[in-house]
């Protein structure tokens, strides 16, 4: 199955970035807007695991989510990948929180390692995806308005509950399910 650790957002959040997304659609064509729902901050895509290596995730996630009091996220500011260009990829909201989360994503990173999964390359970098073009054409519109959005808060939260989901490939788009929950002291 298809698999990924991550925070899920609070309503409040999801609410108020599905208004700014609503704002931003009319701005752009060929992007592929994120559901709602599936608004998360991934921190780490394990991909395609066994029910054996399922049943190892959820037993780092208990460990790791025992260590670590609860802590706070703010969403704020917009952005793209690539960075400052209007040819973007990637549209996304800035998360930022306090070092807990750089820890336990790192402490997850290197204990998922230790039990033979593959550590990422890419440095962390907490983001939410809220859309992908499908084909990068130029977007000036899109980007002014990313670029005016640029410090806007679009709430925070406090970190409960680290998740694990499965990931269900569909046309119409991902599905994405909790499989575990592991709570944070």
């Amino acid at each position: 199955m298809r698999t990924f650790i991550a925070i899920d957002l609070s309503p409040d959040i999801k609410n108020r970035l599905t208004a700014a997304v609503k704002q931003l659609k009319p701005l752009a064509t060929g992007i592929k807007w994120v559901a709602p729902e599936n608004y998360h901050l991934t921190l780490k895509f394990m991909g395609e695991v066994s029910e054996p290596q399922v049943e190892i995730i959820k037993a780092v996630l208990d460990k790791l989510a025992g260590k670590y009091q609860k802590f706070s996220l703010v969403a704020r500011g917009t952005g793209s990948f690539p960075p400052g260009q209007s040819r973007m990829r990637v549209i996304w909201v800035g998360l930022e929180a306090g070092p807990e989360l750089f820890s336990i994503q790192a402490e997850l990173e290197e204990a998922l390692s230790q039990q033979g999964f593959e550590k990422e390359e890419r440095p962390f970098s907490p983001h939410l995806t809220i859309g992908r073009a499908r084909e990068p054409q130029r977007q000036d519109r899109l980007k002014a308005e990313l670029d005016r959005l640029g410090q806007q808060e679009f709430g925070s939260m406090e970190v409960k509950e680290i998740e694990l989901f499965q990931s269900i490939l569909r046309p119409e788009g991902p599905e994405y399910r909790i499989i575990s929950r592991h709570y944070l002291k």
